[in-house]
């Protein structure tokens, strides 16, 4: 059995879990092994996006845990960020153009 850490910050607030997996385990187990689905109803642990320490990983579903891993989970984006950054330098540039 190896330790590793769980996380998800919601909203509101972050939970961080310490949870004992047998070595062979895959990053999606751990996390469904954590329980941190029954603390966030509406959270699907079984596709949403996963990562270990900032890095996302492309395929949960195969790579194993390794001891000390702390493996993240990522809430769906509300906006898209090119399409905030878009319209906030549209902003910025008709703000500019009426104080000319």
């Amino acid at each position: 059995m190896i330790e590793i850490e769980v996380v998800y910050a919601a909203v509101d607030r972050q939970v961080l879990r310490v949870v004992s997996v047998p070595q062979s385990t895959t990053v999606r187990e751990a996390v469904l092994k954590s329980g941190i689905g029954d603390e966030f109803a509406p959270l699907n642990l079984a596709d949403c996006p996963l990562g270990i320490f900032g890095k996302v990983v492309a395929d949960p579903q195969s790579r194993p845990v390794q001891a000390g891993d702390r493996i993240e989970i990522y809430r769906p984006l509300l906006a898209d960020p090119k399409e905030v950054r878009r319209l906030r330098a549209a902003k910025a540039a008709e703000a500019k153009a009426r104080h000319q």
